[in-house]
């Protein structure tokens, strides 16, 4: 008997199993047996995310309990005040969200530690605010973010309510790898351990309001614009709807995407990445002759924007509003005597270099991390210890930023604000947030940034994905689409070739990253997703005007597809 039908036989026949598991289990073909119980579901460095449903490989009852068990072990080990301290814990709209939070809230209890858990659905990060809020030893999210809705997740975050970073994750990942029968766990607290959970909500939610409030640069800016909001069905419309009503903004909702619905029934796709989120927005947009639309994910995290140009809606990349948002901020503080000294920047290897020229051109330093925004919640942490440098902003490509650290994770209803804020100023001198972007390719070069990612599902697909960046690593290419490579950065084997020269690639964690700097300016970067069976490939392309820069990147896009296919 494989591995995989063993596994399958000890679920199917389990006592312990969970009710709701049993009819799926027995009516698997042998494809959806194979997929569901060839592996382990990863506890990784961001946790865990997966297909929901019973089985090794997907996201259950089970499967969260072995998790947060392995969690629990971690938390007593750092000692009772540790456990007394507690965990604050959140959830979003999808598929079982509320029943793991609550499950997860009892097997802390039956393990003797605190928690606190949201009433109701709220933010990702509103829940590494109630962390730092609450003074919790850590927390826990269920999400899967962008995901579609058959997916589901689980993030844990530390004291400092940042993303747990990989020395203190491989501590859980050890805790939690050594639980060999994740169906023995139950959740049965008394009734004397469940008064250990403390339900929260209001209260902390004023906190977090307050806090994003705070972000404005020109709370008295005449806010004569109209934004349409959609929060795809997810955890960002009460606090977005709520703290433009208080700075005085006119928010038009998509009232068709404000239902908390697991289902995401109004929206082709709850990822902002993706056009078909911006479908019903752009209706609204339209009818309403709005001058800004903001889409978030549903953990309310990302922050996707559209911008009315020259009669028409231009949705901006993740690379593109953060490079406005740098702009408006730093111009902002500068104008107003209020850049701190040592002002520095963080953002990632795979973000585009428009971003840091911007930065530069205010005397502001950045900082690189891997992607992963725990990476730069790591360093706002040291610097808040050592005073080195100043936080002014962070961004990654993927449609997520941080104005004001007092959150340790991306936080859109706080880059919802600054944007709305930004788009009125400019507003007032007779420009668009694509003016704004168009003024700073004139002043630092034209950028055309782009992702495309290559689905994989399954066994097959996961090892498809580690023989591309294999294969890249035994080639390595010398050339892409006839533009020499002049440098290479490989983030899993820590160096950098630069002809025949290697040095080490020093100040990152291992990571299976590979990118590519070409002769004329610009680069190419790849990776496998830590949370979707996919590989990434990401493209920052310099161009003489946007036209040349679109052309290059179809080009280089091609190039890219026929090098990894061969």
């Amino acid at each position: 008997m494989s591995l995989t039908q063993e596994r399958y036989e000890k679920w199917v026949n389990h006592p312990n199993l969970d009710a709701r598991y049993k009819d799926v289990l027995e009516n698997m073909n042998e494809e959806e047996k194979n997929d569901a119980f060839y592996t382990l579901i990863e506890f990784g460095t961001a946790g865990m995310r997966g297909l929901l449903g019973p089985g090794t490989n997907r996201i259950n009852i089970h499967t969260i309990r072995k998790a947060t068990q392995g969690y629990a072990n971690y938390i007593i080990a750092a000692g009772k005040e540790a456990c007394e301290k507690g965990i604050a814990i959140g959830y979003d709209n999808r598929h079982m969200s509320r029943e793991f939070a609550f499950d997860c809230a009892d097997l802390l209890a039956k393990n003797n530690i605190r928690s606190y858990v949201f009433e109701s659905l709220r933010p990702t990060p509103e829940l590494s605010f109630a962390v730092r809020h609450l003074g919790c030893f850590g927390g826990i999210m269920i999400t899967a973010s962008h995901n579609p809705k058959e997916y589901n997740g689980y993030k844990l975050y530390d004291d400092k309510g940042c993303q747990l970073i990989p020395s203190l994750a491989a501590q859980v990942i050890d805790q939690v790898n050594a639980i060999e029968d994740e169906l023995a766990i139950d959740a049965n607290c008394t009734e004397e351990q469940k008064k250990l959970i403390t339900v929260i909500g209001k209260d902390v939610d004023e906190e977090y309001y307050k806090n994003v409030l705070s972000i404005q640069l020109n709370p008295d800016v005449n806010k004569d614009i109209k934004i349409v909001f959609s929060p795809e069905h997810g955890t960002a419309n009460i606090p977005v709807q709520e703290v433009y009503k208080r700075a005085g903004y006119t928010c038009i909702p998509v009232e068709e995407q404000c239902t908390p619905d697991p289902d995401f029934s109004n929206t082709p796709t709850p990822n902002p990445e993706q056009p078909g989120a911006y479908e019903l927005a752009l209706e609204y947009a339209k009818k309403n002759d709005a001058d800004l639309i903001l889409v978030c994910d549903p953990d309310a995290d990302r922050m996707g924007v559209g911008v009315k140009h020259n009669g028409e809606y231009v949705v901006l990349t993740g690379n593109q509003s953060g490079s406005v948002e740098i702009e408006y901020i730093c111009s902002q503080l500068t104008k107003q005597n209020k850049m701190p000294e040592n002002p520095v920047m963080f953002n990632t290897v795979v973000t585009s270099d428009l971003g840091e020229k911007v930065a530069a051109d205010y005397g502001v330093t950045t900082e690189k991390t891997l992607t992963g925004f725990k990476f730069i919640g790591e360093k706002v942490a040291k610097y808040e210890v050592t005073h080195e440098k100043n936080y002014v902003f962070g961004y990654e490509e993927s449609y997520g930023s941080l104005i004001k650290p007092f959150v340790r994770d991306k936080d859109a209803p706080q880059a919802c604000l600054m944007l709305a804020e930004a788009c009125a100023y400019y507003k007032k001198e007779g420009k668009d947030l694509v003016d704004v972007l168009d003024s700073l390719y004139d002043r630092h070069g034209t950028y055309e940034e782009s992702q495309v990612a290559l689905t994989l599902s399954g066994e097959a697909g996961a090892n498809r994905i580690k023989e591309i960046l294999a294969n890249l690593r035994k080639d390595s290419p010398a050339e892409i689409g006839g533009t020499k490579v002049v440098k290479s950065e490989d983030y899993k084997e820590c160096v950098i070739k630069e002809g025949d020269k290697v040095t080490e690639l020093t100040g990152f964690t291992k990571s299976d990253v590979l990118k590519y700097y070409l002769e004329d300016g610009s680069w190419i970067a790849v990776r496998p997703s830590g949370t979707e069976p996919k590989c990434k490939f990401y493209y920052c392309i310099k161009g003489a005007s946007k036209e040349d820069a679109h052309n290059k990147t179809v080009h280089f896009q091609q190039a890219m597809k026929e090098l990894t296919q061969s």
